[in-house]
């Protein structure tokens, strides 16, 4: 009864349901008035064929015969009794046997269906639920969002304004609220004044709208919004938003920011503290063909190498580990440090000839920008002929036509270009590139964007050399926001993970711990109890109440929590 009486006031405050009621009762009159014309026809034929029954009889006979159940006690002996009889049969048929059961379930089962499904996902949240999130809008972000928080017990809440939709993704699993999103009673009950973030992640008109509906009523909430359009972001602060992300244009700077061309340097791709962590491109430099020991970065620069990129896969640095030229380290240090590795192989000057950029989108647009601020010299690839004119400040040349067209690839340089950067928003698509720029140079550096992160191991495979992922790109920026750090975008499928030391390494060596052997992670720093970090090498002695900081994957912080228990 307590769910009941939702459904049914539902049914009869929604304009469509109380559409649907008021045809099924006019066919149900129709029905009875049908019924009752049969009986009063049945007592005229009775009567002539010299019969006296009651009116109790009439609608009896004449439902018996309606449903086709026939009994056959009470019978017409004269051809019109039985032509009647026929008549009575057929319609029976039709109205009750095929229009009734049609009518019940279109008029009011499936409506009562979808006021259950309507009311399943609450509308509200727990009156004692305070530092949670709010994402509007469900994808894979707000997803992978959402898993991140859950691992670090942050209440996590999607905002769906369809019930329908909001009552698939609780069946689904995730923890949703239904309520619109431009009213102000919906962040009342979602708790929105005691909320640690809202995300609006939505259209950029609909974004607006959240943060002007927000601000007016929770001045100190903070808001974070999506832009899709770099000419949003001020109307979207102006709006009230705390923080505006131009994932997009942000993606694009990513990928560029990952091209090698020029004089050999070192990437700044995270911080911890005082200590930045950056990506160091072997190819053409001195340290390509060499075991990590015999590089002496340390002992030249100060710097780690922690770990390094092949060909998309993250492995361990260990002082055997050769490089190659396809080898992009992973190193830790302080800035000044990473300035002095600049200086020091400044005088290796990879391939300067133009960066291919396949895709002119967005993302595509932004990358090639972003390469053209560090004077770099651009081509671009792009199918649309109608965008052109859009491209033509973009790049230094514009190709128009199909990137898997041979003879149009090779005219835009691919033979003699540094690095290829797809952009497309198709995985099928730069998965295929991947492969066939792979095939025609394979000295090639790809850096290719994902949409979807399970299509990480096949673009690596394919022969991307760096992949950055658009969902991974978003989660990261925000969940930043929520722990009041910066964002580190050290590569697709690893986090920087900080776990404190356990017990049982406690006054070993970090050579000593074996962590990398039994778990996979690599040690970049470690955060002594008074917040300093400092640069992990294999003698530095691990201290109760220090924090090891990480990188690996969340399989890997799991066994490293199991193994080290």
């Amino acid at each position: 009864m307590k769910f009941l009486t939702p459904q049914i006031t539902y049914l009869l405050t929604q304009r469509e349901s109380r559409q649907d009621l008021r045809a099924l009762l006019r066919y149900l009159a129709f029905l009875t008035a049908t019924i009752a014309g049969y009986s009063a026809v049945f007592h005229l034929l009775m009567i002539y064929e010299g019969q006296e029954h009651s009116w109790i009889t009439g609608v009896y006979w004449t439902l018996t015969v309606m449903s086709t159940l026939g009994f056959g006690d009470i019978t017409f002996q004269s051809d019109a009794g039985r032509f009647f009889s026929i008549v009575v049969l057929l319609s029976g048929i039709v109205l009750l046997l095929i229009v009734l059961p049609f009518a019940f379930i279109r008029f009011f089962y499936a409506p009562w269906l979808e006021a259950q499904i309507r009311l399943r996902a609450p509308r509200e949240v727990s009156p004692a639920v305070s530092g949670h999130v709010l994402i509007l809008g469900y994808d894979e972000v707000a997803a992978g969002l959402a898993s991140k928080l859950d691992d670090l017990d942050v209440p996590c809440y999607v905002v769906e304004s369809d019930p329908t939709t909001a009552a698939n993704l609780l069946s689904e699993g995730v923890r949703v609220v239904t309520g619109e999103f431009d009213s102000v009673e919906t962040y009342q009950a979602l708790r929105a004044e005691h909320a640690k973030l809202v995300v609006a992640n939505l259209s950029d008109a609909e974004n607006s709208n959240v943060a002007l509906t927000v601000r007016e009523r929770y001045p100190n909430v903070r808001i974070a919004a999506f832009a899709e359009e770099m000419d949003s972001v001020d109307v979207l602060e102006l709006s009230g938003a705390s923080d505006v992300v131009p994932l997009k244009h942000r993606l694009g700077e990513y990928l560029a920011s990952r091209v090698s061309v020029g004089p050999a340097r070192a990437h700044l791709v995270g911080r911890f503290k005082e200590l930045r962590i950056a990506e160091f491109p072997v190819e053409q430099t001195g340290l390509s063909g060499r075991a990590i020991r015999d590089t002496h970065l340390r002992e030249l620069t100060g710097l780690n190498i922690v770990a390094c990129w092949e060909r998309g896969h993250l492995i361990a640095a260990r002082p055997d580990t050769m490089l190659t030229d396809h080898s992009v380290a992973v190193l830790v240090g302080t800035p000044d440090q990473i300035a002095e590795l600049d200086a020091l192989f400044v005088i290796y000057n990879a391939n300067d000839n133009p960066v291919l950029v396949i895709g002119g989108g967005k993302v595509g647009r932004a990358t090639s920008q972003a390469l053209r601020q560090r004077e770099v010299a651009v081509n671009l690839i792009e199918r649309d002929a109608t965008l052109r004119s859009a491209l033509s400040g973009s790049a230094d040349h514009v190709t128009i036509g199909d990137a898997s067209d041979r003879n149009v690839i090779m005219k835009a340089g691919l033979e003699d270009a540094p690095s290829v950067v797809l952009t497309t928003n198709d995985d099928a698509t730069n998965i295929f590139l991947a492969v066939y720029c792979r095939r025609l140079n394979p000295d090639i550096h790809i850096i290719s964007r994902i949409t979807h992160e399970r299509n990480l191991d096949a673009i690596s495979r394919a022969g991307a050399d760096s992949v950055l992922s658009y969902s991974t790109l978003g989660v990261k920026s925000l969940l930043a926001m929520v722990l009041g750090s910066e964002a580190t975008f050290v590569g697709e499928g690893v986090d920087l993970l900080v776990e404190p030391v356990p017990p049982s390494l406690a006054g070993k060596q970090l050579i000593d711990a074996q962590i990398v052997e039994k778990t996979g992670m690599n040690v970049l720093a470690i955060q002594s109890p008074d917040g300093s970090a400092l640069n992990a090498i294999a003698t530095t002695e691990l201290e109760k109440g220090s924090d090891l900081v990480m990188l690996g994957t969340r399989e890997q912080r799991d066994s490293f929590r199991e193994a080290f228990a």
